[in-house]
C-alpha cells in the first residue's frame, strides 16, 4: 500500500467513536487488508447495499480514516483506500472522559468480533499441513506487573515488524493476521 501512512494516532474520543460502528470497522479492515475498492465492491464483500457502504465510507473519510484513491480512479464510482496501516490511541488519555472510556470499550469489542470472524472463516481443510501446524491461538494466565505487559507489547511489535521485513518477497509468504492482547483479570472475576 504505497503512499499509506503507518499509523493514525487518535486523541479525540469522537474520532475513535466514529470508527466503532461495526460496518465501518469491517470496511476499514477490508481496505487495509485488500487495498483500494469502490463502495459497490465492498458492499458485495460484506453483504450490504452500496448505498450503505457509500455512506459509511464518507463517514470514515470525514474523520480521516480513508481517502479517495486518485491513482486508480474508476470512471463511474469513487475508489477508496485506507490512509493508514493501523489506528492507535493513548489509552490513559482516551479514557480520561466517560465518552473516551465508552469509545475504547466499544472498539475493544469490535476488535474481538473481528478476531472471532477471522477464526470462524478459517477452515483448516483449505490449507497445507505447514500452515495448519502454525495457525491458531493460545492463551496464558500469568501474574505480571504493568511494566511486564508494556515490555511484552513492545517486544511483540518489534518482532512482528522484524519478521515482516525479513520475509518480504518470500514466495511462501501469505497475508497473516496476528493478534496479541492482554488485560488484567479483576479480583473475583469468573473464568470465561
Amino acid at each position: 500500500m504505497d503512499g499509506v501512512e503507518e499509523q493514525y494516532k487518535i486523541s479525540d474520543p469522537r474520532v475513535l467513536k466514529a470508527v466503532t460502528h461495526p460496518l465501518r470497522v469491517r470496511l476499514l479492515g477490508l481496505l487495509r487488508r485488500d487495498g483500494p475498492a469502490t463502495a459497490s465492491e465492498l458492499a458485495r464483500k460484506v453483504g450490504e447495499s452500496s448505498g450503505s457502504t457509500s455512506y459509511h465510507l464518507r463517514e470514515l473519510f470525514k474523520f480521516g480514516f480513508v481517502e479517495e484513491d486518485d491513482e486508480r480512479r474508476d470512471g463511474r464510482e469513487r475508489r477508496w483506500r485506507s490512509r493508514h496501516r493501523y489506528t492507535s490511541w493513548d489509552a490513559a488519555e482516551m479514557t480520561a472522559t466517560p465518552e473516551g472510556r465508552e469509545a475504547v470499550r466499544i472498539m475493544h469489542l469490535r476488535q474481538a468480533e473481528m478476531v472471532g470472524r477471522a477464526l470462524g472463516e478459517f477452515d483448516l481443510a483449505d490449507w497445507p499441513r505447514a500452515w495448519v501446524d502454525v495457525s491458531g491461538m493460545s492463551d496464558h494466565m500469568l501474574t505480571l506487573p504493568p511494566a511486564a505487559l508494556r515490555e511484552f507489547a513492545g517486544r511483540a511489535e518489534a518482532l512482528v515488524r522484524e519478521l515482516a521485513d525479513r520475509h518480504a518477497g518470500d514466495p511462501d509468504a501469505r497475508q497473516v493476521q496476528v493478534w496479541y492482547g492482554a488485560v488484567p483479570r479483576s479480583p473475583g472475576q469468573e473464568e470465561s
